[in-house]
């Protein structure tokens, strides 16, 4: 593989999966054309992530190791990003760690700032970080965590093989569109008036012209 391929600067962002599932042109927006506003939803999810990402952190209880902010990466989905919470716990079946004694199966945890949702936009990223976890480590991982603030509960995810297909072809079509810089159309819905980036997607406008066609006639006026 070409040192390019393997150039980190065209890894893209484990996170942006769930935006891309969520709304492509969201995803975009974000990823490709780098614009974003903040709101209400966006500041609650940075207070509960800075709470897990607590770099550094590196805890045993028993016969568990818990690490915050672990650095994660799939050489094979180019994809990179943050786990808010790996634990690590001991079993004969599991991998060896550095420091450490025994062996340990990775237990991927992601922290939401709502409570669970219908659709899988929540759990295709932490399948994303199971994916890029057993990369790293040579394992299989079988179960992650979802933990939701606004119930204040751990739900268990089994990581199946179909859930780990979807994210492979979600990142496919990322990558493509990345390579592209394409920015779809937007597909308008209630879930736009939850998007901290309705103003910036003027999601009715789009519907009935093209932003070019929309700021020539703003400034014909």
């Amino acid at each position: 593989m070409s040192s390019k391929a393997n150039n980190e600067t065209e890894y893209l962002m484990l996170s942006g999966i769930q935006h891309f599932m969520f709304c492509k042109r969201q995803w975009a927006l974000i990823h490709i054309e780098q614009q974003w506003e903040e709101n209400v939803r966006t500041i609650e999810g940075q207070h509960l992530h800075e709470k897990a990402d607590n770099p550094f952190i590196r805890e045993k209880r028993k016969d568990k190791i818990i690490v915050r902010g672990m650095p994660v990466q799939s050489n094979i989905l180019k994809i990179n990003g943050i786990c808010d919470v790996v634990e690590f716990i001991q079993d004969s079946n599991g991998v060896e760690i550095i420091g450490e004694q025994g062996k340990y199966i990775p237990i991927p945890i992601e922290y939401k700032r709502g409570k669970p949702k219908r659709d899988e936009t929540d759990l295709v990223q932490l399948a994303a970080q199971a994916i890029c976890l057993e990369e790293m480590l040579v394992c299989e991982i079988h179960t992650g965590y979802m933990f939701y603030n606004e119930v204040k509960k751990r739900v268990e995810v089994p990581i199946t093989k179909e859930l780990k297909e979807k994210v492979e072809k979600l990142v496919l079509e990322m990558q493509e569109f990345y390579a592209r810089r394409y920015t779809p159309k937007v597909k308008t819905g209630k879930h736009c008036l939850n998007c901290s980036l309705q103003h910036i997607c003027l999601p009715d406008m789009m519907n009935r012209q093209s932003v070019k066609s929309y700021i020539e006639g703003m400034l014909r006026e």
